[in-house]
């Protein structure tokens, strides 16, 4: 019993290897660079404690 999960553990981690790199790949499957994230937009909340547009008086970025 377990020799078979330590089986079936090994080849969970084979192959979830090479999908860990897929997004770095272009479509005939050389490394491309990969695309940096998004930054999230900033937040801001007002003096009552609500998100509120940042430039309005009292808002500060959270």
């Amino acid at each position: 019993m377990r020799l078979l999960l330590v089986a079936t553990a090994t080849l969970g981690l084979l192959t979830a290897a090479p999908t860990l790199a897929a997004p770095c790949k272009d479509a005939k499957g050389k490394f491309t660079k990969c695309p940096e994230k998004a930054k999230a937009p900033t937040r801001c909340k007002g003096a009552n404690g609500k998100f509120a547009k940042c430039g309005t008086p009292g808002a500060k970025p959270v």
